[in-house]
Protein backbone atom coordinates (compact mmCIF):
# COMPACT_ATOMS: atom_id res chain seq x y z
CA UNK A 1 0.00 0.00 0.00
CA UNK A 2 2.61 2.64 -1.43
CA UNK A 3 -0.64 5.04 -1.81
CA UNK A 4 -4.18 5.09 0.01
CA UNK A 5 -6.81 4.20 -2.06
CA UNK A 6 -8.49 6.75 -4.77
CA UNK A 7 -11.79 7.01 -2.36
CA UNK A 8 -9.60 7.42 0.96
CA UNK A 9 -7.86 9.96 -0.99
CA UNK A 10 -10.25 12.00 -2.20
CA UNK A 11 -11.77 12.03 2.02
CA UNK A 12 -8.36 12.98 3.11
CA UNK A 13 -8.09 15.71 0.50
CA UNK A 14 -11.38 16.73 1.38
CA UNK A 15 -10.58 16.62 5.33
CA UNK A 16 -7.55 18.62 4.89
CA UNK A 17 -9.10 21.21 3.06
CA UNK A 18 -11.65 21.60 5.95
CA UNK A 19 -8.87 21.53 8.65
CA UNK A 20 -6.02 23.35 6.71
CA UNK A 21 -2.54 21.90 7.95
CA UNK A 22 -1.04 22.14 11.73
CA UNK A 23 2.66 22.85 10.57
CA UNK A 24 1.83 27.00 11.83
CA UNK A 25 -0.19 26.33 14.93
CA UNK A 26 2.55 27.83 17.13
CA UNK A 27 2.92 24.71 18.81
CA UNK A 28 6.97 24.13 20.09
CA UNK A 29 8.92 21.40 19.59
CA UNK A 30 8.77 17.93 21.69
CA UNK A 31 10.68 18.80 24.75
CA UNK A 32 14.04 17.43 25.11
CA UNK A 33 16.10 16.51 28.39
CA UNK A 34 17.89 19.50 28.03
CA UNK A 35 19.19 19.46 31.86
CA UNK A 36 17.51 16.42 33.26
CA UNK A 37 15.87 13.31 32.42
CA UNK A 38 12.27 14.04 31.99
CA UNK A 39 9.13 11.61 33.44
CA UNK A 40 6.50 10.48 31.13
CA UNK A 41 4.24 7.40 31.72
CA UNK A 42 2.25 5.56 28.03
CA UNK A 43 -0.71 6.77 29.09
CA UNK A 44 -3.60 4.95 31.15
CA UNK A 45 -3.77 5.05 34.67
CA UNK A 46 -6.13 3.56 37.18
CA UNK A 47 -9.74 4.57 37.29
CA UNK A 48 -12.19 4.83 40.18
CA UNK A 49 -14.20 1.72 40.92
CA UNK A 50 -17.06 3.32 40.32
CA UNK A 51 -16.39 4.79 36.89
CA UNK A 52 -15.38 1.11 36.08
CA UNK A 53 -18.47 -0.16 36.74
CA UNK A 54 -20.24 2.11 34.16
CA UNK A 55 -17.98 1.22 31.67
CA UNK A 56 -18.34 -2.44 32.08
CA UNK A 57 -22.14 -2.78 32.34
CA UNK A 58 -22.51 -0.11 29.25
CA UNK A 59 -20.23 -2.93 27.43
CA UNK A 60 -22.55 -5.59 28.46
CA UNK A 61 -25.56 -3.78 27.62
CA UNK A 62 -27.02 -2.94 29.98
CA UNK A 63 -28.88 0.40 30.63
CA UNK A 64 -26.11 3.14 32.17
CA UNK A 65 -26.74 6.98 32.15
CA UNK A 66 -24.10 8.74 30.13
CA UNK A 67 -24.45 11.66 32.05
CA UNK A 68 -23.40 9.93 34.48
CA UNK A 69 -20.14 8.25 32.95
CA UNK A 70 -19.82 12.10 31.98
CA UNK A 71 -19.62 13.41 34.93
CA UNK A 72 -17.74 10.89 36.76
CA UNK A 73 -15.44 10.77 33.90
CA UNK A 74 -14.35 14.50 34.23
CA UNK A 75 -14.17 14.37 38.10
CA UNK A 76 -11.78 11.77 37.80
CA UNK A 77 -9.69 13.64 35.04
CA UNK A 78 -9.24 16.70 37.30
CA UNK A 79 -7.93 13.94 40.03
CA UNK A 80 -5.54 12.10 37.67
CA UNK A 81 -4.01 15.40 36.48
CA UNK A 82 -3.17 16.50 40.17
CA UNK A 83 -1.86 13.12 41.09
CA UNK A 84 0.46 13.07 38.39
CA UNK A 85 2.10 16.84 39.05
CA UNK A 86 2.48 15.88 43.10
CA UNK A 87 3.90 12.88 42.12
CA UNK A 88 6.50 14.47 39.88
CA UNK A 89 5.73 13.56 36.50
CA UNK A 90 6.67 16.15 33.71
CA UNK A 91 4.77 15.32 30.39
CA UNK A 92 1.54 13.71 31.60
CA UNK A 93 -2.16 13.06 30.33
CA UNK A 94 -5.54 12.77 31.04
CA UNK A 95 -4.59 9.08 32.38
CA UNK A 96 -7.44 8.08 29.68
CA UNK A 97 -10.21 8.51 32.58
CA UNK A 98 -13.06 8.99 30.26
CA UNK A 99 -13.00 6.46 27.58
CA UNK A 100 -13.48 2.56 28.88
CA UNK A 101 -10.63 1.09 26.65
CA UNK A 102 -7.34 2.78 24.94
CA UNK A 103 -8.53 1.20 21.84
CA UNK A 104 -12.51 0.18 22.09
CA UNK A 105 -13.72 4.12 23.05
CA UNK A 106 -13.82 4.43 19.49
CA UNK A 107 -17.30 2.27 19.16
CA UNK A 108 -18.84 5.24 19.85
CA UNK A 109 -17.26 7.52 17.97
CA UNK A 110 -16.71 5.79 14.48
CA UNK A 111 -19.57 5.11 12.09
CA UNK A 112 -19.58 1.11 10.78
CA UNK A 113 -19.24 -0.82 13.32
CA UNK A 114 -21.85 -3.27 14.76
CA UNK A 115 -22.50 -7.04 15.08
CA UNK A 116 -20.34 -9.17 17.35
CA UNK A 117 -16.41 -10.03 16.36
CA UNK A 118 -13.82 -12.49 17.55
CA UNK A 119 -10.29 -12.14 18.52
CA UNK A 120 -7.66 -14.59 18.22
CA UNK A 121 -5.31 -15.67 21.31
CA UNK A 122 -1.88 -15.31 21.93
CA UNK A 123 -0.18 -17.87 20.72
CA UNK A 124 2.20 -17.99 24.41
CA UNK A 125 -1.20 -18.35 26.13
CA UNK A 126 -2.70 -21.01 24.41
CA UNK A 127 1.72 -22.85 24.15
CA UNK A 128 0.70 -22.87 28.22
CA UNK A 129 -2.50 -24.23 28.58
CA UNK A 130 -2.16 -23.95 32.49
CA UNK A 131 -0.99 -20.61 32.70
CA UNK A 132 -3.56 -19.66 30.75
CA UNK A 133 -6.48 -20.93 32.77
CA UNK A 134 -5.45 -19.19 35.18
CA UNK A 135 -4.84 -16.19 33.46
CA UNK A 136 -8.28 -16.43 32.01
CA UNK A 137 -9.77 -16.65 35.59
CA UNK A 138 -7.81 -13.52 37.07
CA UNK A 139 -11.04 -11.37 35.92
CA UNK A 140 -13.80 -13.89 36.76
CA UNK A 141 -16.89 -11.55 39.16
CA UNK A 142 -14.88 -8.52 38.19
CA UNK A 143 -16.05 -5.32 36.80
CA UNK A 144 -13.68 -5.38 33.29
CA UNK A 145 -13.59 -4.10 29.81
CA UNK A 146 -11.90 -6.58 28.32
CA UNK A 147 -9.98 -6.19 24.55
CA UNK A 148 -11.11 -9.39 23.40
CA UNK A 149 -14.92 -9.64 24.57
CA UNK A 150 -18.02 -7.42 23.34
CA UNK A 151 -16.54 -7.18 20.45
CA UNK A 152 -17.72 -5.47 17.37
CA UNK A 153 -17.13 -5.54 13.42
CA UNK A 154 -17.32 -3.28 10.35
CA UNK A 155 -19.85 -3.83 9.11
CA UNK A 156 -20.75 -0.67 7.17
CA UNK A 157 -18.19 2.33 5.88
CA UNK A 158 -16.03 3.56 8.53
CA UNK A 159 -16.01 7.43 9.12
CA UNK A 160 -15.60 10.00 11.99
CA UNK A 161 -19.21 10.27 13.64
CA UNK A 162 -18.68 13.70 15.34
CA UNK A 163 -15.87 15.52 16.08
CA UNK A 164 -17.71 17.20 19.06
CA UNK A 165 -16.42 14.22 21.12
CA UNK A 166 -13.16 14.52 20.59
CA UNK A 167 -13.65 18.35 20.98
CA UNK A 168 -15.02 18.22 24.12
CA UNK A 169 -12.57 15.39 25.60
CA UNK A 170 -9.66 18.12 24.83
CA UNK A 171 -11.62 21.13 26.11
CA UNK A 172 -11.98 19.02 29.81
CA UNK A 173 -8.30 18.28 29.99
CA UNK A 174 -7.28 21.38 28.93
CA UNK A 175 -9.87 23.04 32.13
CA UNK A 176 -7.80 20.40 34.32
CA UNK A 177 -4.35 21.49 33.20
CA UNK A 178 -5.63 24.97 33.31
CA UNK A 179 -7.01 24.17 37.25
CA UNK A 180 -4.05 22.66 37.90
CA UNK A 181 -2.22 25.69 37.64
CA UNK A 182 1.37 24.37 36.13
CA UNK A 183 3.82 21.81 37.65
CA UNK A 184 4.44 19.58 34.62
CA UNK A 185 6.29 20.44 31.40
CA UNK A 186 4.22 19.59 28.70
CA UNK A 187 0.95 17.62 28.12
CA UNK A 188 -0.11 14.62 25.64
CA UNK A 189 -2.99 12.90 24.31
CA UNK A 190 -3.53 9.17 23.10
CA UNK A 191 -5.09 7.79 19.80
CA UNK A 192 -4.73 4.40 18.68
CA UNK A 193 -2.95 3.52 15.43
CA UNK A 194 -5.25 2.43 12.65
CA UNK A 195 -3.88 -1.46 12.51
CA UNK A 196 -4.58 -2.13 15.76
CA UNK A 197 -8.31 -1.07 15.25
CA UNK A 198 -7.80 -2.97 11.78
CA UNK A 199 -6.51 -6.13 14.12
CA UNK A 200 -9.28 -6.38 16.68
CA UNK A 201 -12.49 -4.83 14.93
CA UNK A 202 -12.71 -7.45 12.30
CA UNK A 203 -13.61 -6.12 8.29
CA UNK A 204 -16.83 -7.00 6.90
CA UNK A 205 -17.74 -4.63 4.96
CA UNK A 206 -14.49 -3.53 2.89
CA UNK A 207 -12.89 -5.56 -0.50
CA UNK A 208 -9.59 -5.82 1.02
CA UNK A 209 -7.54 -5.23 3.96
CA UNK A 210 -6.23 -2.18 2.69
CA UNK A 211 -9.72 -0.72 1.82
CA UNK A 212 -10.26 -0.80 5.77
CA UNK A 213 -7.37 0.41 6.54
CA UNK A 214 -7.45 3.44 4.33
CA UNK A 215 -10.90 4.38 5.52
CA UNK A 216 -9.60 3.64 9.52
CA UNK A 217 -6.40 6.10 8.32
CA UNK A 218 -8.87 9.16 7.02
CA UNK A 219 -10.93 8.45 10.16
CA UNK A 220 -8.25 8.51 12.84
CA UNK A 221 -7.08 11.44 11.26
CA UNK A 222 -9.70 13.72 12.38
CA UNK A 223 -8.96 12.57 16.14
CA UNK A 224 -4.89 13.05 15.84
CA UNK A 225 -5.46 16.82 14.13
CA UNK A 226 -7.52 17.76 16.95
CA UNK A 227 -5.25 16.90 19.39
CA UNK A 228 -2.54 18.86 18.30
CA UNK A 229 -4.48 21.62 17.20
CA UNK A 230 -5.69 21.91 20.86
CA UNK A 231 -2.13 22.03 21.74
CA UNK A 232 -1.21 18.52 22.76
CA UNK A 233 1.91 16.11 21.37
CA UNK A 234 -0.01 13.22 20.52
CA UNK A 235 0.94 9.69 21.65
CA UNK A 236 0.20 7.13 18.91
CA UNK A 237 -0.78 3.40 20.88
CA UNK A 238 0.71 1.04 18.10
CA UNK A 239 0.60 -2.32 19.98
CA UNK A 240 0.07 -3.74 16.77
CA UNK A 241 3.14 -3.22 15.34
CA UNK A 242 4.40 -6.00 17.66
CA UNK A 243 1.66 -7.77 19.10
CA UNK A 244 -0.09 -9.30 15.82
CA UNK A 245 2.82 -11.09 15.69
CA UNK A 246 2.16 -13.73 17.98
CA UNK A 247 -1.81 -13.52 17.76
CA UNK A 248 -3.31 -12.72 13.95
CA UNK A 249 0.36 -13.58 12.47
CA UNK A 250 0.92 -16.28 14.62
CA UNK A 251 0.65 -18.85 12.04
CA UNK A 252 2.15 -17.10 9.08
CA UNK A 253 5.62 -16.31 8.18
CA UNK A 254 7.33 -13.42 9.39
CA UNK A 255 7.76 -11.85 6.21
CA UNK A 256 3.81 -11.37 6.15
CA UNK A 257 3.68 -9.96 9.68
CA UNK A 258 6.98 -7.34 8.28
CA UNK A 259 4.58 -6.72 5.25
CA UNK A 260 1.68 -5.99 7.45
CA UNK A 261 3.84 -3.47 9.37
CA UNK A 262 4.96 -1.74 6.80
CA UNK A 263 1.14 -1.62 5.79
CA UNK A 264 0.36 0.04 8.71
CA UNK A 265 3.30 2.55 8.57
CA UNK A 266 2.01 4.11 5.57
CA UNK A 267 -1.41 4.59 6.90
CA UNK A 268 -0.33 6.12 10.14
CA UNK A 269 2.12 8.51 7.69
CA UNK A 270 -0.62 9.23 5.99
CA UNK A 271 -2.56 10.01 8.35
CA UNK A 272 -0.08 12.03 9.62
CA UNK A 273 0.43 14.36 6.51
CA UNK A 274 -0.34 17.29 8.09
CA UNK A 275 0.96 16.98 11.64
CA UNK A 276 4.68 17.94 12.46
CA UNK A 277 6.53 14.85 12.97
CA UNK A 278 7.94 16.33 16.21
CA UNK A 279 4.50 16.72 17.78
CA UNK A 280 4.17 13.02 17.76
CA UNK A 281 5.20 9.94 19.91
CA UNK A 282 4.32 6.45 18.91
CA UNK A 283 4.39 3.34 21.01
CA UNK A 284 5.04 0.11 20.85
CA UNK A 285 4.91 -3.18 22.62
CA UNK A 286 3.89 -6.51 22.71
CA UNK A 287 0.75 -6.59 24.58
CA UNK A 288 0.11 -5.47 28.17
CA UNK A 289 -0.37 -8.49 29.29
CA UNK A 290 1.30 -10.79 32.07
CA UNK A 291 2.69 -13.62 30.28
CA UNK A 292 5.57 -16.03 28.85
CA UNK A 293 5.72 -13.46 25.79
CA UNK A 294 8.07 -15.92 24.32
CA UNK A 295 5.98 -15.90 21.02
CA UNK A 296 7.39 -11.93 21.05
CA UNK A 297 8.58 -11.27 17.31
CA UNK A 298 12.54 -9.62 17.96
CA UNK A 299 12.54 -6.00 18.01
CA UNK A 300 15.13 -6.06 15.40
CA UNK A 301 12.88 -7.72 13.05
CA UNK A 302 10.17 -5.21 13.26
CA UNK A 303 12.32 -2.06 13.53
CA UNK A 304 13.01 -0.75 9.81
CA UNK A 305 9.36 -0.17 9.11
CA UNK A 306 8.89 1.25 12.19
CA UNK A 307 12.14 3.82 11.93
CA UNK A 308 9.80 5.05 9.03
CA UNK A 309 7.03 6.29 10.90
CA UNK A 310 6.66 9.83 10.54
CA UNK A 311 7.33 11.00 14.41
CA UNK A 312 9.67 12.48 16.40
CA UNK A 313 9.83 10.09 19.27
CA UNK A 314 9.25 6.20 19.83
CA UNK A 315 8.03 4.92 23.01
CA UNK A 316 9.77 1.40 23.92
CA UNK A 317 9.30 -1.58 26.42
CA UNK A 318 12.70 -2.05 28.33
CA UNK A 319 11.84 -2.96 32.06
CA UNK A 320 10.45 -6.48 31.11
CA UNK A 321 12.54 -9.19 31.28
CA UNK A 322 11.27 -10.29 27.58
CA UNK A 323 12.63 -7.02 26.05
CA UNK A 324 15.53 -5.61 28.45
CA UNK A 325 18.03 -5.89 26.26
CA UNK A 326 16.32 -4.80 23.10
CA UNK A 327 17.75 -1.11 24.21
CA UNK A 328 20.66 -1.50 22.37
CA UNK A 329 18.88 -1.23 19.17
CA UNK A 330 18.30 2.74 19.95
CA UNK A 331 21.75 3.27 18.14
CA UNK A 332 19.59 3.16 14.99
CA UNK A 333 17.03 6.20 15.59
CA UNK A 334 17.47 9.03 13.59
CA UNK A 335 19.41 11.80 15.13
CA UNK A 336 16.30 13.90 15.70
CA UNK A 337 14.75 11.38 16.73
CA UNK A 338 13.54 11.17 20.84
CA UNK A 339 13.10 7.75 23.18
CA UNK A 340 11.05 7.10 25.75
CA UNK A 341 12.11 4.30 27.61
CA UNK A 342 9.69 1.82 29.69
CA UNK A 343 12.19 1.67 32.81
CA UNK A 344 8.98 0.67 35.08
CA UNK A 345 7.17 -2.91 34.24
CA UNK A 346 3.60 -2.16 34.50
CA UNK A 347 2.92 -5.91 34.92
CA UNK A 348 4.06 -6.95 38.22
CA UNK A 349 3.67 -4.88 41.81
CA UNK A 350 7.59 -5.18 42.61
CA UNK A 351 8.38 -0.93 43.24
CA UNK A 352 11.31 -1.03 41.37
CA UNK A 353 14.56 0.38 43.33
CA UNK A 354 15.48 4.30 42.02
CA UNK A 355 19.26 2.96 41.24
CA UNK A 356 17.82 0.59 38.84
CA UNK A 357 15.41 2.68 37.08
CA UNK A 358 18.72 4.94 37.10
CA UNK A 359 21.08 2.30 35.33
CA UNK A 360 18.33 1.51 32.85
CA UNK A 361 18.62 5.08 31.87
CA UNK A 362 22.13 5.19 31.61
CA UNK A 363 21.86 2.07 29.32
CA UNK A 364 19.50 3.25 26.99
CA UNK A 365 21.37 7.26 26.71
CA UNK A 366 24.72 5.02 25.77
CA UNK A 367 23.34 3.54 22.97
CA UNK A 368 21.28 6.85 21.67
CA UNK A 369 24.44 8.92 22.56
CA UNK A 370 22.79 11.66 23.95
CA UNK A 371 21.05 12.04 27.12
CA UNK A 372 19.18 15.03 25.52
CA UNK A 373 17.19 12.52 23.50
CA UNK A 374 15.90 10.10 26.58
CA UNK A 375 12.94 10.01 28.68
CA UNK A 376 12.29 8.13 31.25
CA UNK A 377 8.61 6.48 30.82
CA UNK A 378 7.00 3.07 31.71
CA UNK A 379 6.61 -0.16 29.47
CA UNK A 380 3.03 0.26 29.08
CA UNK A 381 0.01 1.57 30.58
CA UNK A 382 -1.12 0.35 33.83
CA UNK A 383 -4.87 0.53 33.18
CA UNK A 384 -5.44 -0.07 29.32
CA UNK A 385 -8.69 -1.32 29.43
CA UNK A 386 -10.86 -0.31 33.05
CA UNK A 387 -10.06 -2.80 35.26
CA UNK A 388 -7.72 -5.15 33.96
CA UNK A 389 -4.77 -3.48 35.09
CA UNK A 390 -2.19 -5.45 37.32
CA UNK A 391 -0.72 -3.26 39.26
CA UNK A 392 -2.56 -1.98 42.88
CA UNK A 393 -3.31 1.86 42.66
CA UNK A 394 -1.60 2.62 45.30
CA UNK A 395 1.47 0.56 44.10
CA UNK A 396 0.79 2.47 40.70
CA UNK A 397 1.85 5.86 42.15
CA UNK A 398 4.76 3.92 43.89
CA UNK A 399 6.66 3.02 41.18
CA UNK A 400 5.93 6.38 39.30
CA UNK A 401 8.07 8.11 42.42
CA UNK A 402 10.83 5.60 42.01
CA UNK A 403 10.10 6.24 38.19
CA UNK A 404 10.95 10.35 38.81
CA UNK A 405 13.66 9.45 41.43
CA UNK A 406 15.10 7.31 39.60
CA UNK A 407 15.42 9.64 36.95
CA UNK A 408 16.74 12.31 39.16
CA UNK A 409 19.36 10.16 39.96
CA UNK A 410 20.44 9.11 36.19
CA UNK A 411 20.35 13.21 36.24
CA UNK A 412 22.96 13.81 38.52
CA UNK A 413 24.95 10.93 37.10
CA UNK A 414 24.60 11.96 33.51
CA UNK A 415 24.12 16.16 33.51
CA UNK A 416 25.89 16.74 36.64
Amino acid sequence: MAQCSNEAQDRREGLSTLTGTLHATGCETMQRSETRILTTHAGSLPRPVELTSLFARRVRGQAVDPAAIAAQGRAALRAIVGKQIETGLDVIDDGEQARDSFVLYLRHRLTGLGGTGARSTHADLDKYPAYKAEFQGRTAGKDTVSNRAHLPKAVGAVAYADPSAIEGELRDFRAALDEAGGGYVEPFLTAPSPGIIASIVQNEHYDSFERYLDALSVALQVEYEAIVRHGFLLQLDCPDLALERHTSYRDRPLGDFVGFVELVVTAINNALRNIPRDRVRLHVCWGNYEGPHDCDVPLADILPPILKANVGCLSLPFANPRHEHEYRLMRHLADDQLVIAGVIDTQTNFVEHPEVVADRLQRVAAAVGDPRRVLAGTDCGFDTSAGMGRVAEDVVWAKLRALTEGADIASRRMFG
